[in-house]
């Protein structure tokens, strides 16, 4: 079993900046794959960004070069940088983890993005 906690989610204005935390513990080897996904109102959950035990990352071309995936092996953590936001951003983000894809997740933190 894994658990994962998320955190850092609020309110931002556009073109702001946060950094959420999804913060595992659990089966070591049942998180070799970490990653985010995000839910904005009325549509179904997409991929953001993931990141492996090996540090390789890919992330969604809506983010490239805004948000960046980072992990901190020591504190099992997982972040997802986000800049330049804008309200299309606005979504609940959640944090997901598995051997080869999602197969646990975190309840999800709530980004706000709005003047």
């Amino acid at each position: 079993q894994v658990q994962l906690v998320e955190s850092g989610g609020g309110l931002v204005q556009p073109g702001g900046s946060l950094r959420l935390s999804c913060a595992a513990s659990g089966n070591i080897f049942s998180r070799n794959v970490m990653g985010w996904y995000r839910q904005a109102p009325g549509k179904e959950r997409e991929f953001v960004a993931t990141i492996t035990s090996g540090g390789t990352t890919n992330d969604a071309d809506s983010v490239k070069g805004r948000f960046t995936i980072s992990s901190d092996n020591a504190k099992n953590t997982v972040y997802l940088q986000m800049n330049s936001l804008t309200p299309e951003d606005t979504a609940i983000y959640y944090c997901g983890a598995g051997p080869y894809g999602m197969s646990y997740w975190g309840k999800g933190t709530l980004v706000t993005v709005s003047s």
